[in-house]
C-alpha cells in the first residue's frame, strides 16, 4: 500500500493563490501540480517502465478529489507491476470508447460498424466488384449478401470470422435447397475476405477453407433438341405457330441467329443492315465483362438470306419503332424474356424439351456434327469468351468470311430439316 503524505483534502483546500510551491507530493509517484491550466491544480503520477520515466495525468483538482486521485494512482501502479504502460492502456481505453460511440452513431444511421464484414463487403462492392462487372451482376451479388450473409455475419468484425461461422451461414442457404446460390455466396464472401486482407481489415480468408464443405452443384444444361428429325418437327411447328406474328418471327430468328435470348429480344432496328446482310450487336448488350462492354467491339452476326426475309417481313410490323421485338403492351420496351419460352410451351415443348437458350446448343452441336464447321468458327459466332485479347481479335477478324458461309449453310440446313429432307453429315470441313 502506498504511504500517503498529504493529510487530507483540507490541506489542499487551504492552498492560497500566492503559494510558491510547484507541487505537493503524496508519495510513491503521486503528486499535485499547482496552478496549471489557467490556475487549477493537476494530479500527476510519475512511474518508470522498461528504464523510461513517464508521467500520467490523473485529472484536475478539485474535480478529482484526493481519494479518487489515490484510487487512480493505485490502478496505475498495478498496471506497472504487471509490465503494462498505464498511458498506453488509457489511450487504448479511449480509442475503444470512441469505437463504441462511432458504432452507435453508425447503428443509429442504419450503417454497419467500421471493420465489420458488412462494411468491408459494401466497400468491396463499390470499389472493386461494381467496377469490374455489369450493374445487373453487381446488384445480384449485393442482394445475395444482403439476404443471406449480412443478417448473420454483417455486424461481426471481419477479422474475427472463422470458417465454421461462415459455413453455418452458408448452410442456412444450402438447407433450403439453393445449392448453387450457397456456392455463389461463398465465392463472393471469399472475394470480400481477400479485399479485407488487402486493406488490412483481416489477416486470412476463411472461405478458402470451405472448398469441399458444401454440397456440389448439379450442373443442368439448357434443354435442347439435337436430333435432326425432331429438329425438323420443331421447325415445322414454329412455322405453323398461330399466335402473334412478331412472336412467330422471334421463334424463327432464335433458330437462325444463334443469339442469346436477351440479345435477341433487345434487338433494335438501328443494329440491322438488311441490304448488307449484317446485324451489329453493341458491346454493352453482350454477355461480357464490364470493361469489354464499355470498350469492346460489337458482335457481328451475318444474316443468311432466310433471316433477311424474316426481318423484311417484320419491318412492316415494327420497323417504325426502336425495337425489332417490342413488348405487346408498350413499344417503348422490348418483349418479355418469357415470350419465346411461352410460345414453345404453347407448341407443346416443355422446359425439359426445348428452351429459348437451347437454340444455341442445338446449333452448336449440329453445325459441328452435321455441317463439319470447325469449332473455333462456331464459338466465335456464339460469342463465347476467349482466354486472351489476341484470341478474341483473331476470332473477330480472321473468321469473318467463314462465319458468313456458316450462317448461310446453317439456314439452308434448317430449311431442309423443316421440309423433311433426309440430311446426312457432310464429310470433311466447311470452308
Amino acid at each position: 500500500m502506498a504511504k500517503y503524505l498529504i493529510p487530507s483534502d483540507k490541506t489542499l483546500k487551504a492552498i492560497k493563490p500566492d503559494d510558491e510551491r510547484k507541487r505537493i507530493n503524496d508519495g510513491e509517484g503521486l503528486y499535485l501540480q499547482l496552478f496549471v491550466k489557467g490556475g487549477s491544480h493537476g494530479w500527476r503520477f510519475a512511474y518508470s517502465l522498461a528504464g523510461r520515466r513517464n508521467i500520467l495525468s490523473l485529472g484536475t483538482y478539485p474535480d478529482t478529489g484526493l481519494a479518487l486521485a489515490r484510487q487512480k494512482a493505485d490502478e496505475a501502479r498495478r498496471l506497472v507491476a504487471e509490465g503494462q504502460d498505464p498511458s498506453a492502456a488509457r489511450r487504448e481505453a479511449k480509442a475503444e470508447t470512441q469505437r463504441k460511440r462511432q458504432a452507435e452513431r453508425l447503428a443509429d444511421a442504419g450503417l454497419p460498424p467500421d471493420g465489420s464484414f458488412e462494411a468491408v463487403a459494401r466497400e468491396w462492392l463499390t470499389r472493386v466488384h461494381g467496377v469490374k462487372v455489369s450493374a445487373g451482376h453487381a446488384d445480384r451479388t449485393r442482394i445475395r449478401l444482403e439476404q443471406d450473409a449480412f443478417p448473420w455475419l454483417g455486424r461481426r468484425p471481419i477479422a474475427e470470422i472463422e470458417a465454421p461461422e461462415l459455413l453455418q451461414a452458408l448452410r442456412r442457404v444450402e438447407g433450403r435447397g439453393a445449392i448453387e446460390t450457397a456456392h455463389r455466396i461463398k465465392d463472393a464472401c471469399g472475394q470480400v475476405f481477400r479485399y479485407g486482407i488487402a486493406i488490412g481489415a483481416c489477416a486470412r480468408n476463411p472461405a478458402a477453407d470451405l472448398r469441399d464443405a458444401l454440397q456440389p452443384v448439379q450442373t443442368k444444361h439448357h434443354a435442347a433438341i439435337v436430333d435432326p428429325v425432331q429438329v425438323g418437327k420443331l421447325l415445322r411447328d414454329m412455322h405453323d405457330y398461330q399466335g402473334n406474328a412478331v412472336t412467330r418471327a422471334a421463334l424463327a430468328l432464335s433458330a437462325l441467329l444463334l443469339l442469346r435470348p436477351g440479345e435477341l429480344r433487345h434487338m433494335e432496328w438501328a443494329w440491322v443492315d438488311l441490304d448488307g446482310g449484317m446485324l451489329t450487336v453493341p458491346a454493352e448488350v453482350m454477355k461480357r465483362k464490364k470493361a469489354d462492354k464499355a470498350d469492346g467491339p460489337p458482335h457481328l452476326v451475318p444474316l443468311a438470306a432466310q433471316a433477311v426475309a424474316v426481318l423484311r417481313e417484320l419491318e412492316s410490323l415494327t420497323g417504325a419503332g426502336r425495337f425489332v421485338f417490342p413488348a405487346l403492351t408498350s413499344k417503348q420496351r422490348c418483349m418479355s424474356e418469357n415470350t419465346v419460352r411461352s410460345a414453345l410451351r404453347r407448341l407443346g415443348y416443355g422446359n425439359d424439351d426445348m428452351t429459348a437458350h437451347g437454340f444455341r446448343a442445338t446449333a452448336r452441336t449440329m453445325i459441328a456434327e452435321r455441317l463439319g464447321v470447325p469449332a473455333e468458327v462456331i464459338e466465335a459466332q456464339l460469342a463465347h469468351a476467349v482466354g486472351d485479347a489476341l484470341g478474341r481479335a483473331y476470332n473477330r477478324t480472321q473468321f469473318a468470311e467463314q462465319r458468313r458461309a456458316m450462317m448461310q449453310a446453317w439456314a439452308d440446313y434448317l430449311d431442309k430439316l423443316r421440309k423433311g429432307a433426309d440430311v446426312v453429315p457432310i464429310k470433311g470441313k466447311a470452308a
